[in-house]
């Protein structure tokens, strides 16, 4: 198939459904771990597709949902330095801090600007010399190569007045840690545009250790029933490993040139998680040749602890032991117009597409 409207053809969709059903015997509980897998499964009505055996899990895939909120609250720090502009992507800027937001910065004074690119954050740098900009990064091992690049290329340009706040993480450490916790997970629908980076062999333990079944999977309707179809095939077979459904896209080895960039400004980091608490190896760090460049390593702010808003579950909902329908100000205090939880902010968050599809 080349055509995006072949992935969505009812006939296909409904005939690999059949074939799931025909197959799948065991209660079985998948989790995907990717906000745009949550969004697809939602958006097309999936779950309505598959037989009551198969139970889906929403997991912390969302890179705007786990960010921590000492990260946002050491973000909205930055943005009341004298001269700061803080160059952030627009979800970010929505996510509630422990008192204030960078929107609410925003609205009172502070330099706060949407960017698409990290590389319009490197643009303002160089057009403001005299002047500290700040680029939250975050998201996985996607989007982590490009600040990777655009740390690279402020270093070969001398520019001097680039920072990055890093709260980029990888997607293994937390897949293991859920399963460690006690999650009922028989496997997952792995990310496909991080797989697409990282190759497959950074599921291999979850396979060989844990016993699950990984499958990485692309986001159309037909991508993500296929990919099931084969967790299924693995889970009644009682033969789990690592598959690719999504091979137009990913391939075993992932991108090396990528990896190597990645490999040079960063390495790895115990990290904190909304809601999950501190990771081991589960986050991004500068290296000390780029040091320049890390915004911890270069300002000092004071960030109090505070705790997450009271009667917010969106820790829970990350884990997938809760849902959005079990949090009292789902749709009714936190909507996405005026959010109490990260989870209800970006469109790749389960409470915002569950809103979103909620009929």
């Amino acid at each position: 198939m080349h055509y995006v409207d072949e992935y969505r053809k009812k006939e296909l969709i409904l005939a690999v459904a059949g074939e799931i059903r025909n197959i799948s015997k065991k209660e079985i509980t998948l989790m995907e771990v990717c906000g745009g897998h949550t969004m697809a499964i939602h958006r097309f009505g999936l779950n309505a597709l598959l037989p009551p055996n198969i139970r889906l899990l929403s997991g912390p895939g969302c890179p705007v949902c786990v960010s921590s909120q000492h990260f946002l609250d050491t973000a909205i720090a930055y943005s009341r330095i004298p001269g700061a502009i803080i160059a952030t992507y627009g979800d970010l800027i929505r996510v509630p801090g422990s008192v204030t937001s960078l929107e609410k910065e925003k609205a009172n004074g502070a330099d706060i600007r949407i960017i698409w690119s990290v590389l319009e954050a490197l643009e303002l740098a160089k057009n403001n010399p005299d002047r500290p900009v700040f680029f939250p990064g975050i998201g996985f091992e996607t989007t982590a190569p490009a600040t990777a690049a655009a740390i690279v290329k402020a270093k070969n340009d001398n520019t001097r007045n680039f920072f990055v706040l890093s709260a980029h993480k990888v997607m293994p450490p937390v897949m293991k840690a859920l399963v460690e916790e006690g999650v009922k997970i028989d496997g997952f629908i792995a990310p496909g545009h991080v797989t697409a980076i990282t190759g497959t062999a950074i599921y291999d333990e979850l396979a060989a250790v844990y016993g699950l079944g990984v499958v990485v999977s692309g986001f159309e309707p037909a991508d993500m029933m296929q990919a099931i179809l084969m967790l299924a095939v693995q889970l009644e077979t009682g033969a789990p490993k690592v598959e690719v459904q999504y091979k137009r896209i990913v391939h075993p080895d992932g991108n090396k040139i990528a990896r190597d960039l990645l490999a040079e400004v960063f390495e790895l980091k115990d990290d904190r998680w909304r809601g999950l608490g501190t990771i081991h190896n589960s986050g991004l760090k500068i290296r000390e040749d780029f040091a320049h460049f890390d915004a911890e390593n270069n300002f000092s702010v004071l960030v109090p602890e505070l705790p997450d808003p009271k009667g917010c579950i969106c820790g829970s909902i990350l884990r997938g032991t809760k849902t959005p329908n079990d949090c009292g100000l789902f749709a009714t205090a936190c909507t996405p117009s005026d959010p109490v939880g990260a989870c209800m902010v970006s469109g790749e968050g389960t409470c915002a597409t569950f809103y979103k599809y909620r009929s």
